[in-house]
């Protein structure tokens, strides 16, 4: 589980909280986007001012995002309780936009980041009313590239203005023209079959285990995990319903033969009542406890790549191809909307690759089979002797 610790500190006789954590590119991103939380070169951390209100939203909004929150260094009773009064009220524009973005049934999620990058892009230009394509160039310029963030917040960004110049139908700024910089393409990390065989046996705890199990044998995703009812799994029929996933849609993915036992065994040992994974005093089960287990599970099984949910995910659609699954039927199993997200696995499926000799391959074996044939020939030795 990602750890974020929280500590008082002083600064200019000012009273401040420390939020300290390990690196996190995807945390710092996020916290870019946290109103009132700001980072000290000085110190070297992000912080945020000593006000009970704004503390307790901070903790919640961390822990709903699945972070444990060492707040114990913090006495409560001694910190100042603003007035209402003295808090920033929100602008109008801002409170427009999200009212617009509530409209079009936007996630909160994603209703909260737009409106972030558009408060951020407003008060930059000390709230104007009209905007041309300079302004957006300027914003971008310093406050996007110059504090270097990542590519996808800064596609996110034009997003969220495009959005909003939609909504205030801005004259001089045709929102169709405003571009993102192109995407940053990775290769999804996957495992090999053993090693993903080695980390389920190396996983000692059964429910850990038909967790792992479940995610890697149906390509769930671990919010599709964590929500999954035990209504919704069809032993008969060997399926699963996965409701209201990514992109509002439901579908259903297959349920292994292989898994069954370990799925009865799971329900007899610990019985959950609502949803296949629950915590201890019943409910959902978080993403964090996840993630903190399968790292546990990878080190137990001598895996050294950076393994994450996800990963068993990109697991599962790669030796799905690998075994002669056809992609169309991948994209409806993943649940992807465009082809071209599924297309990825073909770059790091190994059924074409193992075809292909490497030159270094073909060039001994040239030398081993010639005229001069030295059967003796081996890399692992000085052949120039």
């Amino acid at each position: 589980m990602k750890k974020v610790t929280l500590d008082l500190f002083k600064h200019q006789a000012n009273s401040l909280i420390a939020i300290k954590f390990d690196y996190d590119r995807q945390m710092i991103e996020h916290l870019k986007l946290l109103e009132g939380i700001s980072w000290s070169n000085s110190f070297g951390c992000f912080y945020l001012e000593a006000e009970k209100k704004k503390l307790n939203r901070l903790i919640t909004h961390l822990i709903s995002q699945g972070y444990f929150v060492d707040y114990s260094a913090i006495d409560f009773s001694r910190l100042p309780d603003l007035p209402e009064n003295s808090i920033k009220n929100e602008r109008k524009e801002i409170t427009d936009f999200r009212n617009y973005l509530n409209g079009h049934r936007y996630s909160s999620s994603t209703i909260e980041s737009y409106t972030n990058f558009v408060e951020k892009f407003l008060r930059f230009h000390d709230f104007k009313e009209f905007y041309v394509f300079k302004d957006v160039d300027r914003f971008v310029e310093a406050e996007i590239a110059a504090r270097n963030y990542s590519i996808s917040s800064h596609r996110q960004c034009i997003s969220a203005l495009k959005h909003y110049f939609e909504f205030t139908e801005q004259e001089e700024i045709d929102p169709s023209q405003l571009k993102r910089p192109e995407k940053t393409k990775y290769l999804p990390g996957v495992l090999s079959k053993e090693e993903v065989i080695d980390l389920l046996v190396a996983t000692r705890n059964l429910k850990h285990r038909c967790i792992l199990a479940l995610i890697y044998s149906s390509g769930l995703r671990i919010g599709e995990l964590i929500n999954l009812r035990l209504k919704d799994i069809d032993v008969d029929r060997r399926q699963i319903l996965i409701r209201q996933a990514k992109g509002r849609k439901d579908r259903y993915v297959m349920l292994a033969e292989t898994f069954l036992p370990l799925f009865h065994n799971y329900l007899q040992t610990y019985a959950p009542g609502i949803y296949f994974a629950e915590g201890l005093q019943g409910g959902k089960y978080t993403a964090s406890a996840i993630r903190s287990f399968l790292k546990e599970s990878c080190h137990r099984a001598r895996i050294k790549k950076r393994v994450t949910p996800h990963t068993l995910r990109h697991s599962y659609a790669t030796h799905m191809l690998e075994n002669g699954i056809d992609i169309r039927y991948i994209q409806e199993l993943l649940g992807h909307s465009r082809p071209e997200t599924t297309m990825i696995y073909t770059h790091v499926t190994q059924k074409d690759l193992s075809k292909i000799r490497s030159p270094l391959d073909e060039s001994l074996k040239e030398l081993m089979q010639g005229p001069k044939r030295d059967s003796y020939l081996r890399l692992s030795r000085n052949i120039l002797e």
